[in-house]
């Protein structure tokens, strides 16, 4: 398998260096910035950066994607994101147009529900028993007590029901974008509004179910407000649970909920892609291109372990605007960089960690950026990876992709697959967020919890020794074992679960991410703080972009579109001559 890998990054020093362009953070929008920086087209009269440094604070590239191989496995484990849609444009172009040479995108598979589990408050039942009533004209009962109106939907059927209900009571919504939705009894709605359309939609939609929030724009409720109203906490609870994410219905901004779910979740035809050999090879295939813009390093350069302390503004006479304070991890000393512009692309936790608002002189941006910072929620997200020497899933109960999911703390597992050459099987354990990350987070070790390792243990096509390198990496041995056990009780005793032989976990709630993705809260306005944070002082060269204030969040293609608005508008950068001239890149 031919795999792009990422470039060395310089975990040395430099002090008083002097670039153009700094950027704090080499996730996917900090690498897209500095490769378009140096090789994107330019628009008319404007002219292109001399030197443009990115420096990252961990030792790795690529954010919050990372794929991972295990010892005895030659197939790629997601441990964060991991997939996307072919509607995401700049993801997909990229893919198969700038790196068509280097990258293969595959289908990311979902399998067949017929042979996924779902087992909720104690009931264990296939994923498509929903499906199957309704072929019967019978509804499926679950041990959730849900209005008689709402009995026999399944979880993406009752999300599209409720957005489908609050558009149509909105009298201004059905002036304009009637014919853009449809309902066919019983369970079956559709959404055919583009992204431009939503735009249009989001702020203007008005609530109009008489009660409490009744004239309250939908912008300004909470999604748990709103679903709560539209069909009663105990269904709230159904669509948290067997939606699969508490995220996708903690409180967050309703009208940017209804497109993100009917787009993304809870449509019937939605399909996903990824990349043989791993999703992380978009970020390696960024930073590949960046560095080759010049080899010598010196207009491109890498450096990790090497993060953001302090920003300045550069003392007086010094032909620079900026001084950045760069802590070095290796060495535990600071030193000093100089530049004329600073692109922070980083999400809210890493912002709060080096008081981004402390940046800019105006105490009324100071302000205005604190406040904008906290307008999105970060999401506490957990992976557990773990090998084993044969799929039981797929012996057992016939599963070769996709997932089950439970209740139960470890909310979710992923059938990775199998090796083509052996029979060494990777299966995303746990996949969780929100609420029980605090379960996993408990069996971590701590400064007050010295928790053992587990113990790989060496099979026929992984060896000791290969297994001994990731000894440091492996999860608590308590961890695997409760893990297990929730998979024992997911899966029933019919299925019995064997003892994984290696294990590997991410904690995304950790600094300096904070979770695994973000939210809007209510009541913000969206397409005024996005603009606002791509340049938060039209005086200053200070910006501000990534997967957390974009209207696509939890997705590389909201990083990417940020990024490539804030080219457009600041940096004098024109459209990507490989970019469909018509994709809405969004407010």
């Amino acid at each position: 398998m031919s795999r792009v890998n990422p470039p060395p990054m310089d975990t040395g020093m430099d002090d008083g260096l002097q670039v153009d362009v700094a950027i704090v953070g080499a996730g996917v929008s900090g690498l897209y910035t500095g490769w378009r920086l140096l090789a994107g087209e330019l628009a008319q009269g404007e002219t292109r950066p001399g030197s443009v440094h990115i420096f990252e604070l961990t030792e790795r590239l690529g954010g919050r994607i990372e794929s991972v191989f295990l010892p005895g496995v030659s197939l790629a484990a997601e441990i964060g994101g991991m997939r996307y849609l072919r509607s995401h444009e700049i993801v997909d172009s990229l893919i198969t147009k700038v790196f068509a040479q280097e990258l293969t995108p595959t289908d990311f598979p979902l399998g067949d529900d017929s042979n996924h589990y779902r087992y909720l408050r104690g009931q264990r039942f296939k994923a498509d028993a929903w499906v199957n009533a309704q072929k019967n004209r019978q509804p499926y009962w679950t041990r959730y007590f849900l209005p008689s109106e709402v009995v026999g939907f399944d979880s993406d059927q009752l999300f599209n029901k409720i957005i489908y209900d609050v558009l149509m009571a909105d009298p201004w919504f059905r002036e304009r974008y009637a014919d853009k939705v449809s309902f066919t009894a019983p369970y079956d709605y559709g959404f055919k509004l583009t992204a431009r359309e939503w735009d249009d939609i989001k702020p203007q939609l008005t609530y109009r179910k008489p009660g409490p929030y009744e004239g309250l724009k939908v912008n300004d409720l909470g999604f748990w407000n709103l679903i709560k109203d539209q069909v009663g906490q105990e269904a709230y609870e159904f669509l948290a649970v067997a939606g699969g994410y508490y995220s996708n219905t903690i409180n967050w901004n309703a009208a940017e909920a209804f497109p993100y779910l009917v787009g993304d979740f809870s449509k019937a035809d939605v399909s996903y892609h990824t990349l043989v050999g791993g999703y992380d090879q978009v970020g390696n295939s960024l930073a590949q291109r960046y560095v080759a813009q010049d080899p010598t390093g010196k207009r491109a350069h890498l450096w990790g372990q090497n993060g953001l302390q302090r920003l300045d503004p550069a003392p007086g006479g010094s032909p620079y605007k900026y001084v950045l304070t760069i802590g070095n991890a290796q060495s535990g000393k600071s030193w000093t960089v100089y530049a004329n512009a600073v692109v922070l692309a980083m999400p809210r936790r890493s912002l709060e960690l080096i008081g981004a608002d402390r940046f800019f002189s105006s105490p009324e941006v100071r302000a205005e950026v604190r406040k904008n910072i906290g307008a999105v929620i970060s999401e506490p997200s957990f992976k557990l990876l773990m090998g084993f020497e044969s799929p039981w899933w797929s012996q057992e109960f016939n599963a070769h992709a996709g997932e089950s999911l439970t209740d139960l703390p470890m909310r979710q597992c992923y059938y990775f697959g199998t090796d083509p050459v052996n029979s060494h099987s990777i299966l995303l354990a746990s996949y969780n967020d929100m609420r029980t990350t605090a379960f996993w987070s408990a069996l971590m070790a701590s400064p007050h919890r010295n928790l053992k390792r587990f113990k790989p243990r060496a099979t026929r096509l992984a060896s000791a020794e290969a297994l001994a390198e990731v000894e440091s990496l492996q999860a608590p041995d308590v961890m695997v074992q409760e893990a297990v056990n929730q998979l024992q009780e997911l899966h029933g005793a019919e299925n019995p679960v064997p003892a994984p032989y290696v294990s590997y976990f991410r904690n995304w709630t950790d600094d300096p991410y904070g979770g695994g993705y973000h939210a809007w809260q209510a009541g913000v306005s969206v397409r005024e703080v996005m603009p606002f944070m791509r340049r938060p002082d039209p005086s200053e060269r200070i910006h501000i972009c990534g997967e957390a204030y974009s209207d696509q969040q939890g997705w590389v293609e909201g990083a990417v579109c940020e990024a490539e608005k804030m080219l457009q508008a600041h940096f004098g950068l024109a459209w990507p001559s490989w970019l469909d001239s018509q994709y809405y890149l969004g407010w």
